[in-house]
């Protein structure tokens, strides 16, 4: 039995409102999703664009060589380089800032590490504002701790006359592009994962950071509150892959019950917990449910043989996706996945059975 055939354009009903042409202030929402079941907001935040922007210029000082050239070709010129040199105030400026998060940040994982969550959080709830030390508005007085505000603030101007423009532009770019697969499939997805995971998709919107740089993926998510921030600009990100992408981070706030339920198995069975299972779970969960969409939004010259057909002992995930795997050290996965989750995806067993048999299988 295939997966159901899911009628996204019955379960959205309510158009999106897109507000890409208009003007925005540096942190006013770009689209939202309404409908029986919200899904997405997208925002793209001025605050949270200059952090995670100095963030990866941190890193990339960080880097090798190799990988700096790699960066900067992956982004494109337009967003990162100006025509026109900074001034000899400016480039001081900028430098100290990059210094400070090279300092502070550069060595931390945005995803775990609970200051750049916090202050990344902290950033998005404050994008409205045009300060963060609130001596104009005392309700923009972000609360920062150490020095970030003071550094943020004197790095803003700077920001703002030679990257935010072409950074928001871009952002504003991709949620256009995204917004009509969100508008036709974002409601029927979002249950049939949710139904999938034995979880119940969040009544709130989930909040999406666009930003020209994300971390190194190009894409993470953080919990309590989930929040999504992902790349404008990262190639792997672009239509109709965006949509993938999307739903994947999002996955990492409602598949608890497939990380728990591995962990429970793996205990009754005195088995150490793999730590990687329950997200390849996700990325081969998502990989299947959103195939459909994929291969219908997508051209066909841009199809080619990029579904691997399914055989003995072969998952029918995508090329791109085996890669993933592949790079993660899965290869062993791709097999327990076709032979013991696929049939539950398929309707023909039992969610408690499938992870019962994976980890045993592990």
């Amino acid at each position: 039995m295939n997966l159901p055939l899911l009628r996204f354009s019955l379960l959205l009903t309510t158009a999106l409102v897109l507000a890409v042409a208009v003007p925005l202030s540096p942190g006013q929402e770009v689209e939202s999703g309404y409908g029986p079941l919200p899904v997405f907001e997208f925002h793209s935040g001025f605050w949270v664009n200059l952090h995670q922007f100095l963030y990866h210029e941190a890193r990339l000082r960080e880097s090798t060589p190799e990988a700096k050239a790699a960066a900067a070709n992956a982004s494109g010129p337009t967003l990162k380089q100006n025509p026109v040199p900074l001034s000899a105030a400016e480039q001081k400026t900028w430098e100290q800032a990059i210094a400070y998060y090279r300092a502070n940040y550069a060595g931390k994982d945005p995803q775990i590490n609970i200051d750049l969550i916090l202050l990344k959080n902290q950033l998005g709830d404050f994008e409205d504002c045009d300060e963060l030390l609130g001596r104009k508005k005392k309700a923009c007085d972000a609360g920062l701790p150490g020095n970030i505000g003071i550094i943020l603030e004197a790095a803003a101007p700077v920001y703002r006359a030679r990257w935010w423009a072409n950074q928001d532009r871009a952002n504003r770019r991709w949620v256009a592009r995204v917004a009509p697969l969100i508008r036709e499939q974002g409601v029927g997805l979002s249950q049939r994962l949710a139904d999938i995971y034995q979880s119940t998709w969040p009544k709130a919107k989930i909040r999406v950071e666009v930003s020209a740089y994300a971390s190194s993926a190009g894409a993470f998510t953080t919990l309590d509150p989930l929040r999504v921030t992902i790349s404008s600009t990262e190639p792997r990100n672009q239509a109709p892959d965006s949509l993938e992408v999307l739903f994947h981070e999002a996955s990492h706030g409602i598949a608890v019950p497939v990380e728990d339920a591995i962990t429970r198995e793996c205990r009754q069975r005195d088995k150490p917990i793999p730590r990687d299972l329950w997200h390849a779970v996700v990325y081969y969960t998502t990989s299947e449910v959103l195939r459909p969409v994929m291969q219908e939004a997508a051209p066909d010259s841009l199809l080619g043989d990029a579904i691997v057909p399914r055989q003995a002992n072969m998952s029918p995930m995508p090329a791109d996706l085996r890669e993933k795997f592949t790079q993660r050290g899965w290869e062993e996965y791709i097999r327990l996945l076709n032979i013991y989750w696929q049939p539950y995806l398929d309707g023909k067993v039992n969610f408690e059975d499938a992870i019962a048999h994976l980890v045993s299988a592990v």
